[in-house]
C-alpha cells in the first residue's frame, strides 16, 4: 500500500461541522513544512548541481501528471515574470498538453514515452535538467520521461511522497517527502500538493538567488508587466537612490528594470 493511498485518520467527515473540518485539515497541513525540513539535505543537493549547469546555458524542465504537472507549470510560469528570465529558461510540462491544465485528460499519463517526446519539442542539451514530480511515484509519463533524460547524459530528479517508489529509483536526486495520508484518503492534491509546492517554490528560488537574479532581499528584474509592479519597483528604486517618486518613476520606466535602473544612476553620479 503507497502511503499516499493509506486510509485516512479521521473517518465520518460527513458527520462533521464545518468548524471541526476545517481544523482537522489544518491539523494535518502542520505536518507538511516538518515533512519538508527532513528533505532539505536532498533538495540542497540538487539545487547545487542545478545552478553551475543553468549558469552554463542549461534549463529546468517539470514533467508530471495531473496536481502535479500543473504545480510544475505554475512555478515554471511565474519565474519570467518574477525574475526576468527567458521563457525557455524553466519549462513545465503536463500529461495531456496545455488541455490538461484545465481538466483531465484520459489515459494521458499511461504513455511513458510522451514525456520525452514533449521534452524533444523544446531541444535538449547536456547541461538541462529534468525533475519529475509524481505524488505517487509510479505515474508512467513521469517515469518514461526521467528514465530516457537520464540516459541521453541530462541531470535528473524527482520530488514524491512515497518512499522508495518506482520513480524514485529511476533519478540520481530522489526528494521524498512523506506526508503520511491525505484527510480525504488518496486525495493527493491536498497534503502531498502542498508538499510538492514547497518544495518547488524552494528549488526555483534558490537556483534564482544564486544565478544573481535577486539583489539584496528585491526581485530587481522583475517584468513591469502591471501597475503594481511598476509602483514596487519605483519604491526600490527611492530606497536605493534616495530619489523621490516622480523621479524614480520615470527612471524605471525608462530603463525597463530595477536592476539597469539603479545601475544608471549610480553610473551618472
Amino acid at each position: 500500500m503507497k502511503v499516499t493511498e493509506s486510509t485516512s485518520h479521521y473517518d465520518n467527515l460527513e458527520l462533521m461541522s464545518v468548524q471541526e473540518l476545517l481544523q482537522n485539515i489544518n491539523q494535518e497541513d502542520h505536518r507538511v513544512p516538518e515533512a519538508v525540513k527532513e528533505v532539505i539535505p536532498n533538495i540542497s543537493a540538487l539545487v547545487e548541481k542545478i545552478v553551475p549547469r543553468m549558469d552554463a546555458g542549461g534549463r529546468l524542465f517539470y514533467i508530471g501528471a495531473g496536481t502535479s504537472g500543473r504545480l510544475g507549470i505554475l512555478d515554471a510560469s511565474e519565474c519570467p515574470p518574477t525574475y526576468g528570465v527567458p521563457h525557455d529558461w524553466v519549462i513545465g510540462l503536463i500529461a495531456g498538453g496545455d488541455d490538461a491544465i484545465r481538466k483531465a485528460v484520459e489515459n494521458a499519463e499511461d504513455d511513458e514515452n510522451q514525456a520525452w517526446k514533449d521534452i524533444l519539442e523544446y531541444g535538449f542539451n547536456e547541461k538541462d535538467t529534468v525533475i519529475g514530480i509524481a505524488a505517487s511515484g509510479t505515474t508512467p509519463y513521469v517515469i518514461g520521461g526521467v528514465r530516457e533524460a537520464k540516459a541521453k547524459g541530462l541531470l535528473t530528479a524527482c520530488i514524491t511522497c512515497n518512499p522508495s517508489s518506482p520513480l524514485s529509483q529511476e533519478v540520481e536526486y530522489p526528494i521524498e517527502v512523506v506526508v503520511g495520508p491525505e484527510f480525504v484518503t488518496g486525495s493527493t492534491r491536498m497534503k502531498a500538493g502542498t508538499a510538492q509546492k514547497l518544495v518547488l517554490n524552494m528549488i526555483s528560488t534558490t537556483v534564482m538567488i544564486k544565478l544573481g537574479r535577486v539583489k539584496g532581499n528585491k526581485m530587481v528584474d522583475m517584468q513591469l508587466s502591471n501597475a503594481k509592479l511598476v509602483n514596487r519597483g519605483t519604491r526600490m528604486i527611492m530606497e536605493a537612490t534616495g530619489l523621490n517618486e516622480r523621479e524614480a518613476k520615470a527612471l524605471l520606466l525608462s530603463e525597463g528594470s530595477v536592476r539597469k535602473a539603479t545601475e544608471h544612476y549610480y553610473k551618472n553620479q
